[in-house]
């Protein structure tokens, strides 16, 4: 072989590897895989284990770069390769957070069979009420609402899917290019005289989606259906629907208060970009749509809507009263939601288990990092640390723990983490159920509530 081939060979790998993440990125990573057996050799594996915790929240906390299934999987088989962890123990923590794996799987793809009602839903919203104020209120509290019972990504990527097709709308006509396959993105083909009125939709659109993300993190923390983290953090101190709402309530319930008039007020201000209002002209091209749109509405296509609001009310009712395990309810609806409107071909229902098996998989490698931290007792010096302080301290600290770490890092992993911690010192008789319940309160709503200040602190503001 040619010194040419192998360079090309050479140039070839480094290309696959990690995809079009950046180089830096790419080195990073195999540094990082060099590094921690050289490690765990010389300083043992406690330090090992700590290095191997950082350079994790590192891929997570670059999420916007590579996705951490990759990189993340590959620190995840090396723990595993080099001792820090075995395969049974990584089973034993999959097997445990079962239910988990069961709501992102069937919950997720369940939901994706009722994206036209929330889609409905949205755009009356967005078109049925005129004040910018209450509207913005609207659409923060609809999307808390909805994230209390479906999954907050879905919620967003709906409310995104609204603004789009809107934004799509207008451009068009605009534009006076009414082809769809024309690139809604260029507005060199917008005229001045209309310039205007699209900068300030897309300013009126921007700020209604940046509401209605803030509020699926503020509905998504009152139930154990919210957040994936809810539902392990429930599991373990064996809350149910009801039990585990009324717990967080004297906490999420004021925060949702003060989140809607938060919105309000900088609706009102008009700060960081927001107050834009939708103009007379834009309303009446959207509402002229709309009408047309219904009026070309089949009466299978309605028949399709009242089906799909009926399964949502048939979730939130199954949820409500805990009748099965969440994923159970979760294939429950897939079933009621593909039947009832002729979803029946395997490749159309291959599509909605596309957005959740992703995040699924990289699950399973948190579970492997958790059973790194729970050989090595990698968190035990700060658990016992805290533990020592008085009960109302120990509430705080675990809230600050948790609020900063899922900033940077991905609040599912942080949750069980600190559950897992929590219910040590329980099963040691450290603490008592009392306490325990309320630390995990603070657990759960220090991984919701603190994340919204990041980018990847939330998979909604992520997807934005």
């Amino acid at each position: 072989m040619t010194g040419s081939s192998k360079e090309s060979v050479a140039h070839a790998l480094a290309s696959n590897f990690l995809g079009h993440a950046p180089d830096w990125y790419k080195l990073t990573i195999i540094g990082f895989l060099i590094l921690n057996p050289i490690v765990a050799a010389v300083a043992g594996p406690f330090v090992a284990g700590w290095l191997l915790v950082a350079e994790f929240i590192f891929t997570l906390a670059m999420a916007l770069k590579c996705y951490p299934l990759q990189p993340g999987g590959l620190l995840a088989i090396e723990a595993v390769v080099f001792g820090l962890t075995s395969p049974a123990t990584v089973y034993q923590e999959v097997e445990h957070n079962y239910p988990v794996i069961l709501l992102l799987i069937f919950v997720v793809a369940g939901i994706w069979f009722l994206r036209d009602v929330l889609l409905f839903i949205f755009g009356r919203i967005l078109l049925g009420i005129r004040s910018k104020r209450m509207l913005s209120v609207m659409f923060c509290l609809s999307a808390a609402f909805l994230s209390a019972f479906l999954d907050a990504l879905t919620v967003t990527a709906m409310v995104i899917a609204v603004a789009i097709g809107f934004y799509q709308i207008y451009h068009r006509v605009a534009s006076g290019q009414h082809d769809a396959n024309v690139n809604w993105m260029d507005d060199d083909s917008v005229p001045d005289l209309s310039r205007a009125d699209l900068d300030q939709f897309r300013s009126f659109l921007r700020s209604l989606v940046m509401h209605a993300v803030v509020g699926t993190a503020l509905g998504g923390v009152n139930t154990l259906v919210g957040e994936p983290q809810n539902l392990i953090i429930a599991k373990v101190a064996g809350w149910e629907f009801l039990e585990f709402f009324l717990r967080v309530a004297p906490v999420t319930i004021p925060v949702l208060i003060v989140g809607l008039v938060t919105c309000f007020l900088l609706e009102v201000t008009g700060w960081f970009g927001y107050g834009a209002e939708l103009s007379p002209n834009v309303r009446k091209i959207l509402t002229d749509y709309q009408r047309h749109a219904d009026a070309q509405r089949t009466l299978r296509e309605r028949s399709a809507l009242v089906m799909q609001g009926l399964t949502v009310c048939v979730l939130i009712v199954a949820l409500g009263f805990h009748v099965a395990e969440v994923g159970l309810i979760g294939l429950m609806i897939i079933v009621l939601a593909t039947s009832l409107n002729g979803i029946v071909e395997e490749q159309r229902l291959g599509h909605a288990f596309e957005s959740a098996l992703p995040f699924t998989a990289l699950l399973v490698v948190f579970f492997v990092i958790v059973a790194v931290i729970q050989d090595q007792a990698l968190f035990t010096p700060f658990s016992q640390w805290v533990l020592s302080m008085n009960g109302h301290l120990q509430i705080v600290m675990y809230f600050i723990a948790s609020g900063v770490l899922s900033m940077v890092s991905d609040n599912v992993f942080v949750g069980t983490v600190y559950i897992t911690e929590v219910q040590n010192a329980l099963q040691a008789a450290q603490i008592d159920r009392q306490q325990f319940d309320l630390l995990a309160v603070a657990i759960n709503t220090g991984t919701n509530i603190p994340s919204v200040a990041t980018p990847n602190g939330q998979a909604a503001f992520c997807f934005c």
